[in-house]
């Protein structure tokens, strides 16, 4: 059974409908017991970082989701759920992140070649590199959405895409995954992502 963590920002029922499209049992919720019952959780997210960790933080869930993670429970973020992984980013300011891996999320913004349009927003291809989330998936394509990035995460890179520059598409470690792309969005492969984590 998948929990879908709710705080206020995420793609939550479209999200719920794609486990639901795999066979899977899932739930939204806000709620810390509940989730706690979970064999697995999921952490969405769209908007701005700064506003989804405070959401976080004062629901007392980013607690919830440290302990969750350090106790074994599979943990995928996807899109801003997986930026707030990371230790910190720099959208608009400077902002802690869970700290559940090493890295920073800094923006696409003078980072690309001259031309690149922000947000990267489409269909790209996957380079997997390592982790066990996406070994099927080399050279598969799926679907971005975002302007910032994660960086300095090479203890916990598992795919790259290519937007000028080599982008972070994907983390794992140990039992903590993350997708800047959307799962939910991306088809039949963006499933067997659901579908490989739900086996984790």
């Amino acid at each position: 059974m998948v929990g879908i963590i709710d705080y206020g920002v995420g793609n939550l029922f479209s999200l719920r409908s794609s486990f639901g499209a795999i066979g899977e049992e899932a739930f939204v919720s806000g709620g810390p017991e509940q989730l706690a019952a979970a064999d697995r959780l999921v952490l969405p997210g769209v908007g701005a970082f700064g506003d989804a960790a405070n959401k976080l933080h004062q629901s007392g869930l980013d607690r919830f989701v440290r302990e969750q993670a350090a106790a074994g429970k599979p943990l995928l973020g996807i899109c801003l759920g997986m930026q707030l992984l990371f230790e910190k980013s720099f959208e608009y300011g400077e902002h802690e992140g869970l700290g559940l891996l090493k890295g920073r999320v800094i923006p696409m913004e003078g980072r690309l070649p001259a031309g690149l349009k922000i947000p990267h927003m489409g269909w790209n291809r996957l380079e997997v590199r390592s982790g066990r989330l996406l070994q099927a998936m080399d050279g598969k394509y799926v679907y971005f959405v975002h302007s910032y990035f994660a960086d300095g995460c090479d203890d916990s890179l598992a795919a790259v895409t290519e937007y000028g520059v080599p982008i972070t598409a994907a983390v794992e470690r140990g039992n903590v995954f993350g997708c800047q792309f959307h799962p939910e969005k991306s088809g039949s492969v963006g499933l067997s992502i659901l579908r490989a984590f739900c086996s984790m």
